[in-house]
């Protein structure tokens, strides 16, 4: 495995601008610094995990069985202008979205 401390010492201007397009997340140059910061925060905190001794400490998991769901209640519904009115990209009344398949 390769230390994170490793990839610490990768993260410069194109590593944080390729993680923040692959969030999709459309950062100004002055929250770049911002984000770039936060990236290593998160790294150097996994990499204090590693430190944690975890011999004999089972693992946690969850038997639910089933999810548990609410019962579908009827209520007011957003009408099409309003259910658009912060998209991104609309067209036709539709949210546009990326591709996902290729015809």
């Amino acid at each position: 495995m390769i230390p994170v401390l490793y990839f610490i010492s990768m993260i410069n201007e194109s590593y944080t601008e390729k993680t923040a397009h692959l969030a999709r997340i459309k950062l100004r140059d002055d929250e770049m610094e911002v984000f770039k910061k936060q990236l290593l925060d998160i790294l150097s905190f996994v990499e204090k995990l590693k430190e944690l001794d975890t011999y004999g400490v089972e693992p946690l998991t969850y038997e639910l069985g089933h999810t548990p769901l609410r019962e579908d209640e009827e209520g007011q519904c957003l009408n099409q202008e309003e259910a658009l009115k912060n998209a991104p990209q609309k067209e036709n009344g539709f949210f546009v979205v990326p591709r996902v398949f290729e015809t």
